[in-house]
């Protein structure tokens, strides 16, 4: 019990209070009973959590959910209230003892070894591997596979948005409102987070984990305004404190007209602006001076929305504060990113305000990848995107489809045969290495037997395609990564990796997904990267497959 004690000490609980021993799926149960009715439930076993296909149509994954794995594995205990529901639920014929046993159950005896969080994964290696008493590693199957899931996938469909960007775009998740409830919503806040997103408008969010929080107003606030007289205090103080402007509003008022003669001059595509808009976007400076962000398409961007917008942040320039941009929510954000930007370049030079032409101008409305690249084949000014319901509801595609294999029992392996060769499993304890190659790019992934020799620089090594016998390759690597780690030791002596904070995940991700050659990386028709296995293990998997799969008989 000393390594529970040593290692839970200094781990909080998962983040979501739902995620306890309960948050399982019935048959772990009812198997965890039969395991110890047969007096099985001690037995060592060896089990492998991984992926068979990398989703949306690409050909990488970023690995993420892993810290809260841990959490839960160190705090893991059956209460009092939870073993009453259990015996509840299971047949009437289940005897006391079980339930005594739940009682002294935790994951004192277990161990886990993991690739890093924030990691580039591919299908079949095994992102974590757990071993323990058979009873107990088959409860945490499914919050494992739960945790990780999602996480995964939404932190893989936030790097490929990141990647369609660009790295010079700011992007921020607004999904909370469409996510699939509070926890959806919270994890996607945290995962897009990891997977190259900038910031979000999820307040939760920002307080659980630290994420730089970004939001400024709807259209509901634009619309809430009738006319400046609703505006009772009108002053402001210059931002170096010398000063008070009495009047703000009409100081507004003057640029707005300025404005409308400059243009008149040029025959100008505005005239009369929406009053009550300009009130809006007043009172909203009023309030923030130093980060003044206005939604300007509630009426008309061109002829309204951007000319006040501008009025408004002239004001502000007078006094010594910086307008913060613009967002569209609506229309064709490229034509009007564009027109934007010419607007408020051509007002940089009428009227000498420096850097006025780099304005940020924000988009949103049902952005996704496809939407994204097409902007950028159109051509467009935008510099920060908001990115909500597809991103968070991972709208391009469901689930990940990770699973939980047992590998190995009282260390003997074991495999699940299937007639669809991808649900094959692949057995044994195995160690994994990622080979790189002269470039610095990755080559290749390969497991081994868990007492094999590990891959060496510089020295030749067969890699086999898991289950093609025509599919192999010679491989020199030039660096050689071993994936996994030890993330919780048990009893044994290893030591444990620490859990790194949320900033270092994302930092790690995107050092990863830079890594990468960029074929494997692409929209369109991406290179499947290789996943293989060493020699040695190839001919055990197929001499263990046909040791296994019994043989017909033709009358």
């Amino acid at each position: 019990m000393e390594a529970k004690k040593e290692n839970s000490g200094v781990i909080a609980g998962p983040t979501n209070p739902m995620v306890t021993p309960l948050l399982t799926d019935l048959y772990q149960f009812t198997m965890a009973y039969a395991y110890w009715k047969a007096g099985k439930h001690q037995e060592r076993a060896v089990f492998d959590l991984y992926f068979r296909k990398n989703p949306f149509g690409g050909e990488y994954t970023v690995f993420a959910g892993l810290e809260e794995v841990i959490r839960f594995i160190a705090n893991f205990r059956l209460t009092e209230e939870e073993i009453a529901f259990i015996r509840e639920s299971l047949s009437d014929s289940c005897e006391d003892g079980f339930f005594d046993y739940l009682r002294g159950i935790d994951c004192a005896d277990v161990e886990v070894y993991s690739i890093p969080e924030g990691t580039v994964v591919f299908p079949k290696i095994p992102l974590l591997r757990i071993e323990g008493p058979i009873a107990v590693v088959q409860l945490l199957e499914t919050p494992f596979v739960n945790l990780i899931n999602y996480a995964s996938l939404v932190s893989t469909n936030a790097a490929r948005h990141r990647n369609v960007a660009g790295k010079s775009k700011t992007l921020l998740e607004f999904g909370l409102r469409r996510a699939q409830g509070p926890d959806g919503g919270v994890s996607a806040s945290k995962y897009c987070y990891v997977g190259g997103f900038d910031a979000t408008s999820n307040v939760a969010a920002g307080k659980l984990f630290g994420i730089p929080l970004r939001g400024t107003h709807s259209h509901a606030f634009v619309s809430s305004y009738m006319s400046l007289d609703e505006i009772i205090d009108k002053s402001l103080r210059r931002k170096d404190g010398s000063s008070t402007c009495e009047d703000f509003v009409s100081l507004v008022q003057t640029w707005l007209s300025k404005i409308q003669q400059w243009s008149n001059s040029l025959r100008g595509i505005f005239g009369e602006t929406n009053q009550s808009e300009l009130a809006a976007f007043t009172s909203y400076a009023l309030a923030f001076p130093n980060n003044f962000l206005a939604l300007v398409d509630t009426y008309d961007v061109m002829r309204s929305g951007v000319p006040n917008f501008c009025a408004v942040a002239l004001a502000l320039n007078d006094l010594g504060y910086k307008a913060s941009g613009i967002r569209l929510d609506s229309g064709d954000l490229a034509y009007l990113s564009c027109e934007a930007r010419k607007f408020f370049s051509s007002i940089e030079k009428e009227f000498g305000v420096s850097d006025f032409g780099k304005m940020s101008i924000t988009a949103s409305n049902d952005l996704n990848e496809e939407t994204l690249d097409a902007l950028n084949k159109q051509g467009h000014q935008v510099d920060a995107f908001g990115i909500g319901t597809y991103l968070v509801t991972c709208y391009a595609q469901a689930a990940l489809g990770v699973v939980f294999k047992l590998v190995e029992i009282n260390n003997q392996p074991r495999i699940k045969l299937s007639e669809d060769v991808s649900k094959v499993s692949i057995p044994c304890k195995k160690r994994c290495y990622r080979l790189y190659g002269k470039e610095g790019y990755p080559l290749v992934d390969i497991m081994t037997g868990e007492n094999e020799p590990s891959p060496k620089v510089g020295e030749r090594i067969l890699c086999r395609h898991p289950f093609q016998e025509s599919k192999r390759a010679y491989v020199v690597p030039q660096r050689v990564e071993e994936l996994l780690r030890c993330y919780w030791p048990g009893i044994s002596d290893k030591t444990r990796e620490t859990l790194p904070p949320l900033k270092a995940i994302r930092e790690r991700c995107i050092k990863q997904l830079e890594l990468m050659r960029p074929d494997h990386m692409r929209r369109l028709n991406p290179t499947p990267y290789k996943v293989s296995v060493s020699a040695k293990l190839y001919d055990f998997i197929h001499f263990l497959w046909l040791n296994e799969a019994p043989v017909g008989e033709l009358q």
